[in-house]
């Protein structure tokens, strides 16, 4: 069987052209990534991260602060236990994350508040005050 260039230079079998096209949608599509969609927007006074992680509760989350780098992870663990007719079925789930942002210089580190509603995670960043220059005049002696 002879392989087939196209312009983007993958080689591929023809016979096994949707088998790849199934590989490249399972591995590339954004519905399998196990990292929450995040939102990130900024106004004159401050930073607005949001995250999509429905189905947890607040104390899944832990929220870190280091060297200037914002951590948002979240760990879930679930066990349920069903009986019957002399049949035991035990199901787990586990399920965690991690995504790290880099903070700009004029992030305030310490005023940073987060809020968990309705599957959101919500955290607000304050942006530090910019101290203006001010102008003055300088005597000459």
């Amino acid at each position: 069987m002879a392989l087939v260039k196209f312009n983007n230079g993958r080689s591929y079998t023809p016979a096994f052209t949707p088998f790849n096209d199934l590989f490249d949608t399972l591995f590339n599509d954004k519905a399998f990534s196990k990292l929450p969609a995040v939102n990130i927007a900024e106004t004159d006074t401050q930073y607005e991260v949001e995250l999509a992680v429905p189905g947890l509760k607040k104390e899944d989350f832990k929220i870190n602060l280091e060297e200037n780098v914002l951590t948002i992870s979240a760990e879930n663990k679930k066990e349920a236990v069903e009986e019957g007719k002399k049949i035991t079925r035990k199901e787990f789930s586990y399920s965690s994350f991690s995504r790290s942002f880099t903070l700009p210089e004029i992030a305030d580190s310490d005023n940073i508040q987060a809020n968990y509603t309705d599957g959101v995670l919500s955290i607000t960043i304050a942006k530090k005050k910019e101290e203006k220059a001010q102008a003055k005049q300088i005597q000459i002696s």
